[in-house]
């Protein structure tokens, strides 16, 4: 029964994972809101970013409510508070601050507590199969983009506009959400298992290793988000027509996929230094890639390589985490790992719409995206040695 079971709760928290990762289509409502509703490029890159801040802050939270209540009922609030804050925003008849606060802090707080549960009961379902599990749940929360840029993308060439999609997102993804949810559980504990007291996590979040840790993870989100943020209007000013644009948004979330894939597995077998060290270079030489003139389909694959680069920050590091920390430490220590994850979906789509007013280009935010994930690949080669031989 339980071999039955694991398998149920293993599928029902990627299809969670799939709802909520719906949130990386952003761009794809981005130039309806600044065409039919006349918000800012930065502002609309804003409300994204902080969709996400929002998110991992609540992740805090929402491994501590996992802790006391468990995983059915913590994704339970998590999904209908994020089905909530849609509906709420599709009231908002465009307003900057209707539409921040329902899906900046509603859906946001939705997503946080949503994520944390299918991450840590898969591991606990599969306790020998880890990295693979944490690839799959955070490969579905990927490929989410895929699923609702093809969903808003039907509903806008059947005449709906952004108000009604987000009506429509809250009502139907979320109610298939809220049955997943239903079916989450953990495994029975032995009767033998003994309970560690609870740890101060003091004493882990000042080390150099977790600030590595912490200093990484944003370098990637940050150039990620920069350029998912504002995805679609970045492939409208390189010259690519709609259709092209459009598609580069499911490009970058099967990148995304595709990397929350095969990073762990190269994790588990180069350790999480080298890893750490392929996947910055990786990303920070592919980003200046999208500034050359060349091919649709080119540009394309380009943008598939950033998105493979940036999906290996939520494996590579939550790996490294469990790896040093321990399982039972994870669901509390790792939140605020992904807290710099928030700031950066905080800064970066915020930062390249306004360099984008400022200058009239996205090019500089790309070029600084970069930059930022060099320096940081240089700081773990000179320093992440260090704290291993320590």
């Amino acid at each position: 029964m339980n071999d039955i079971k694991k398998w149920i709760v293993l599928f029902s928290g990627l299809v969670i994972q799939m709802v909520l990762g719906g949130v990386y289509a952003w761009s794809v409502f981005a130039p309806s809101l600044v065409r039919d509703y006349n918000l800012l490029n930065s502002s609309v890159g804003f409300i994204f970013g902080f969709i996400i801040a929002t998110f991992t802050f609540s992740m805090i939270i929402g491994g501590r409510l996992l802790e006391k209540f468990g995983p059915r009922i913590t994704s339970v609030i998590g999904v209908l508070l994020f089905s909530a804050g849609y509906v709420l925003a599709s009231f908002s008849d465009g307003n900057y601050y209707h539409i921040l606060i329902s899906l900046g802090i509603v859906s946001g707080i939705g997503i946080g507590f949503g994520y944390v549960c299918p991450l840590t009961v898969g591991m606990k379902w599969f306790p020998k199969h880890k990295g693979l599990i944490t690839g799959v749940s955070v490969a579905g929360f990927g490929g989410g983009a895929i699923l609702l840029s093809y969903i808003a993308n039907m509903m806008f060439e059947k005449g709906l506009n952004v108000m009604e999609i987000f009506f429509n997102i809250g009502i139907y993804l979320g109610g298939v959400a809220f049955l997943c949810a239903l079916l989450m559980s953990e495994p029975k504990e032995d009767e033998n298992t003994v309970h560690k007291p609870k740890e101060c996590l003091k004493k882990y979040l000042f080390t150099k290793t977790f600030i590595l840790f912490c200093v990484g993870i944003f370098a990637g989100t940050f150039a990620g988000l920069m350029l998912v943020g504002n995805l679609k209007p970045v492939m409208l000013s390189v010259g690519l027509n709609d259709m092209y644009a459009t598609l580069s948004i499911s490009i970058f979330a099967l990148g995304n996929i595709i990397g929350r894939t095969i990073w762990g597995e190269i994790h588990d077998l180069l350790g999480s230094r080298k890893t750490i060290l392929i996947s910055l270079l990786f990303l920070g030489l592919s980003l200046p890639l999208l500034l050359i003139n060349t091919l649709p389909e080119i540009l394309l694959f380009i943008v598939l390589l950033v998105g493979i680069g940036f999906g290996g920050c939520f494996v590579i590091y939550a790996s490294s985490v469990v790896n040093n920390y321990g399982i039972d430490l994870f669901p509390r220590l790792y939140p605020f790992c992904f807290l710099c994850y928030g700031i950066a979906g905080l800064k970066g789509p915020a930062i390249g719409g306004y360099i984008h007013e400022l200058i009239g280009s996205y090019s500089y935010g790309i070029l600084l995206s970069s930059v930022i994930v060099l320096l940081v690949f240089l700081l773990f080669f000179f320093k992440f040695e260090e704290v291993e031989n320590a």
